[in-house]
Parts: structure tokens; sequence; C-alpha cells
């Protein structure tokens, strides 16, 4: 791989990845399936659930911003005890507070993602109005589409901050459509599509692929019947994604260069190595004190980056008159070239 160069005052940007299998060869889609579950279900064996071949399961957790799933801890504990991958979903209730709200609400009554291996995105379930008959509002909650469109997409931008994970929307494509105009600004968030019957069918606008899909209300283990549009392996990386981090590198000036990580996945970045070798005469002069040096040559290991957090590297060089100078920097498994101007 070449080194891409830069010239002064001007960034490059790439990305990286620290985790092993990140890229998959093409498989054939598998059966998947699952469950969801409310207290309505009452008490899991979930042992069962699990030798009957169900490999995730999605738990209720909370509604509005008053109601709490009493089963919750024994439902999604139980899932994880028995080996299956787990989820909250939360219930919306568009006409009684803002979506922000709401997501904190579930976030803090167990929607938040943990990064176990065992634990996937939290789930927001917007659907028809159950409650017609109590609230008095129609199928969208009274909400006009624009309305209703800024309430998912307020909870949504409230779950990734909190969570650095983007939230699984549950949804019909008949209420997509009628509710919020076939909004189509929803593609980073996976599908989870509800329609009974033998065909996925249309999907909202959104979205080119499912990845979930509710197929009957109620299936052959408890709860209702899902399946994940994909194969184990794939879901595993669902509940446990790779690390990812993001290098920005700058010659500040000739004599000075500063390389940036920034962490872009919901995982810490740990034990992150930089190595770097001056070239052109150039001899590196300051350094971060956690770092190593030679005339010509860097070394550093980067502890921990937290989600949504990053690290600033600033290197001082000394370069001799005239030519080109500059540094090659690998960061984990990036590699880049600052090039400073002639001088």
């Amino acid at each position: 791989m070449k080194f891409p160069a830069m010239r002064a005052g001007v960034g490059v940007v790439l990305t990286g990845v620290l985790s092993a299998g990140v890229v998959f060869p093409a498989q054939a889609a598998t059966r998947v399936v699952g469950v969801d579950v409310s207290n309505w279900t009452g008490d899991v064996d979930w042992e069962s659930v699990a030798d009957g071949g169900a490999r995730f399961a999605y738990v209720h957790a909370t509604e509005g911003l008053d109601y709490k799933n009493p089963r919750f801890a024994a439902q999604f504990g139980g899932a994880g005890d028995a080996g299956i991958y787990r989820g909250a979903y939360h219930f919306a209730q568009p006409h009684e507070s803002g979506g922000a709200e709401q997501a904190d609400f579930f976030v803090r009554n167990g929607g938040r993602w943990a990064a176990d291996g065992k634990t996937l995105p939290g789930v927001l379930d917007v659907e028809d109005n159950p409650y017609k008959n109590r609230n008095g509002l129609d199928h969208c909650y009274g909400l006009d589409q624009d309305e209703m469109v800024k309430w998912i997409g307020d909870f949504a931008k409230r779950y990734k901050a909190r969570t650095h994970r983007d939230v699984v929307i549950y949804t019909t494509t008949a209420w997509w459509r009628s509710c919020t105009g076939d909004a189509k600004g929803f593609g980073r968030n996976p599908l989870w599509l509800a329609r009974w019957g033998d065909e996925v069918g249309p999907l909202p606008a959104s979205w080119s692929k499912h990845t979930f899909w509710q197929s009957a209300e109620k299936g052959n283990h408890a709860g209702g019947e899902d399946r994940f549009h994909g194969t184990a392996t794939q879901l595993r990386r669902l509940a446990l994604p790779p690390i990812s981090y993001r290098v920005t590198g700058q010659a500040v000036r000739r004599n000075a260069y500063t390389v940036t990580v920034a962490n872009t996945g919901p995982r810490p970045v740990t034990e992150l190595s930089v190595y770097g070798r001056t070239f052109g005469g150039n001899r590196l002069v300051t350094v971060p004190k956690a770092c190593r040096k030679s005339a010509t040559v860097l070394r550093c290991t980067i502890g921990s980056i937290a989600p949504g957090r990053a690290v600033r590297i600033t290197l001082g060089t000394k370069p001799k008159a005239g030519g080109s100078v500059g540094i090659h920097l690998k960061v984990g498994s990036v590699k880049l070239t600052l090039r400073g101007a002639a001088g």
C-alpha cells in the first residue's frame, strides 16, 4: 500500500477497524429466528426458547414516560443467561412528550446498549395508536407528518448520543406512509418491519432492505415470531460491531504536525499503536510524554479512546533546509504521510 501524501495545511482523513473478520464473504441468508416479548407474555422458559432454535429476543422495556415493564429484568436477563442475543424496545407515545425525553427514559430503564457481545441495539416501536378509545386521538397520535418525522428524528438522535448506536425502528409500511409521509431520512437506522404473512412486502421509503421482520403476532415460541435478515455471524456483528476509528493528519507547518484519532464506533478503542518515521532529513524534537522517539522514529501506544472522543498527537521537528520533508505514519491499520512545504 502506498502512503497517501499531503501538502502543508491540507488534512488527510482515513478510517480503520480493529476487529478480526471485519469483511464477511458473501453468504446466503439463513433463517435466523427470534422472539419479542412483553409483560403480557408472562414468565418465559428461555432454555426452552433457545432449544427451539431462537437466536435473539427483544423485550419490551418502556412506554411513554411512565411505564416500565415489571418483568423486564427477568425476561432480559433470562434471555442472556440462555445464550440468546437480547435487546430492549420502547413503545412510542409521541403525543405525551418529546422524542428526546422518551429516548432518555428508555436508556435509563433498560434501553442502554452494552458491549458485552450479547446485547442488541435498542428499538423504537412506532406504529398505530392502540389507545384511541382512551386518548381520543387518531392512528398518528394527533401529530401531522412533519411533527411525527421530527419526533422520530429527535428520539433517534438522542438515543445515538447516549449509546453510540443507531436505534432500530419497528414499524409497518402502511403506518410509515400515512403518518410520516413515507419519510426517507432514516436509512441509517436498521428496520424492523411488522407484516404478518409469508412475504415481507414493500418497504417504507427510507429503506432498501430490512434487518428484522415480525411475520406473525404469535410464533412457535414465547411472544411474536421474528426473523433476522442475515446470517448468525451478521447477527453477532450487530450485537458487537467492530472497533472503528478515524485518523486525521495535518502538516501545520514545515516543522509541526498533528495527528488526531477519533473513535467513530460504539466501543472503546484500546491499545492503539502509532509508529512514525521521518524522511528528508527531518528530525523529531518534541513528542507527547507518552511516546518514545529517536531522531527519526516515533513510537506511541494510545491506551484508550472512549466512544465519541478523540486524541491528538502533536509533533515538533527540526527539518533540514530545502527539499521535501515530512513523516510516514502508521496508526493501527491506517497508513498516511504528512509532507511539509518545501523549504
